[in-house]
């Protein structure tokens, strides 16, 4: 039997607390989701003042990081006009997120067993948040 490490509740309340809390330290009210190696919601948070809008985008930046195993900044990068994975946003119903905000989590072999999304602030502002929960896992 083929066994598969994911993400458990308690890893992903330990993520987003670490996400929230820089998030709060740069001033950006953010939306912090974490899904498991499915690709499936396991927790979110909205900060106080965090955009009601970003509430989707944080859950599919964890998805697209997961969906593809890499950052969705690095995704973004091949996915301009002309660039390898141009049009990706559009699969997968609109779900991919080619922006920054979205990095995988690696388990204890290296390989990815869920993501995190942070949406609320600017491109650099959810990178360094998601950057920072993602440590925590």
């Amino acid at each position: 039997m083929r066994q598969i490490e994911t993400v458990a509740l308690e890893d992903a309340r330990r993520v987003i607390a670490a996400g929230e809390q820089k998030a709060r330290e740069i001033g950006s009210p953010s939306n912090v989701a974490v899904v498991d190696a499915g690709g499936n919601l396991v927790a979110h948070i909205r900060m106080d003042d965090a955009w009601m809008g970003s509430i989707d985008i944080s859950i599919n930046k964890a998805f697209t990081a997961r969906a593809f195993d890499t950052s969705t900044a690095d995704l973004a990068k091949n996915a301009q006009p002309g660039d390898q994975f141009y049009g990706i946003s559009d699969s997968n119903h609109g779900r991919v997120m080619i922006f920054a905000g979205g990095v995988p989590l690696r388990g204890s072999n290296g390989n990815v067993v869920g993501g995190v999304g942070v949406s609320g602030g600017t491109g650099d502002q959810d990178q360094a948040v998601a950057e920072a929960a993602g440590a925590a896992f």
